[in-house]
């Protein structure tokens, strides 16, 4: 990924820009791969990307530290591009470390706030529908066992089972009937709970994805499934047209969903209704993105660099407890 000349062998460059990755040996995205080179060609040597499990955290003498696993004491940096994907997040885990680079004064793309706000999908809903936004109707639970809450539905059929959790159309399916959820309920993994939301059959195999950086659309696709198959994620095998510019009310929403759950990069997804306007259905707090959405990558580098001004421009009372200048890490 990215290469970083060293002073000494064994000790990491300094660096003012990180991008935090997840543990070893996950296989990186691709557009994280090419986000990665953007901000290597920006920053030079003064850029690095780190895995969550190089990294050592906590108090000494009554400050907060960081550290590398061989024992470097690392000021926090400037900046933190967070390229986790929030869902499978731990509280005790991923989310203490992000806690901690914020308290130690790193400004993190996006926030804590928003990462947990936007892990979760009925935690999204909460926010999107309390501000106004067009959601699908959603039911979820909490400690309930989940056969005595498929026996409670009184939902129409069909509708769309989610783990609350889940990402790229993972733990996703349509319950065409009362019968099959039944059927289905013991078989499925109770790491997280399950949502059952209304099915938008006017969107049946198709989707907008919308990627905002710093509140402005610069991107969008539109994802159709094959041989009407209900999920049209890449992943699930569905294609991709890039439509930026083509559904303006669309990018408006996404823009919206975005700002409300505080995000500074944001993919949005969005299903199409009967009234030719669109509903949100979930926000993605670390969006990949086709290779053809070429604007993508330029813009998160550019929302960094405003950042980075930002943090130069504050008076040194104020500064961040990380200093100006920070030290990073090894590449990936």
């Amino acid at each position: 990924m990215v290469t970083q000349d060293r002073a000494l062998p064994g000790i990491p460059a300094p660096a003012d820009v990180w991008m935090l990755v997840r543990q070893h040996p996950a296989v990186l995205r691709r557009s994280t791969r090419e986000l990665a080179a953007a901000l290597a060609d920006a920053h030079g040597p003064r850029f690095a990307v780190w895995h969550t499990d190089e990294l050592l955290f906590g108090v000494q003498g009554g400050r907060l530290v960081l550290r590398t696993l061989g024992g470097v004491e690392l000021p926090a940096p400037e900046v933190v591009c967070v390229r986790q994907v929030p869902g499978p997040m731990r509280d005790d885990r991923e989310v203490t470390l992000l806690r901690h680079l914020e308290r130690m004064g790193s400004s993190l793309i996006n926030t804590v706030d928003a990462q947990l706000k936007s892990r979760n999908k009925i935690w999204q809903l909460q926010e999107l529908a309390l501000a106004g936004l067009p959601v699908p109707d959603t039911l979820s639970y909490a400690t309930a066992p989940l056969e005595g809450v498929v026996r409670s539905l009184h939902q129409d059929m069909p509708c769309v089972v989610k783990s609350v959790t889940g990402a790229k159309g993972g733990q996703v399916f349509l319950a065409r009937d009362p019968g099959l959820l039944h059927d289905v309920a013991g078989s499925l993994t109770q790491d997280a709970p399950f949502l059952f939301q209304e099915h938008v059959a006017h969107s049946h195999g198709r989707a907008l994805r919308v990627v905002v950086i710093d509140g402005e659309p610069v991107g969008a696709v539109l994802h159709t499934s094959r041989n009407g198959a209900f999920a049209a994620n890449i992943a699930k095998g569905g294609c991709a047209t890039l439509c930026t510019g083509r559904y303006p009310q669309a990018e408006d929403l996404a823009a919206r969903a975005a700002r409300v759950l505080g995000l500074d990069i944001a993919g949005v997804d969005l299903l199409f209704t009967p009234q030719d306007t669109y509903t949100l259905c979930e926000v993605n707090a670390v969006p990949g993105w086709r290779p053809e959405m070429t604007a993508v990558a330029p813009a998160i580098t550019a929302c960094i660099a405003r950042r980075l001004s930002a943090r130069a421009a504050l008076p040194p009372t104020v500064e961040s407890p990380g200093g100006r200048f920070a030290q990073g890490g090894i590449s990936s």
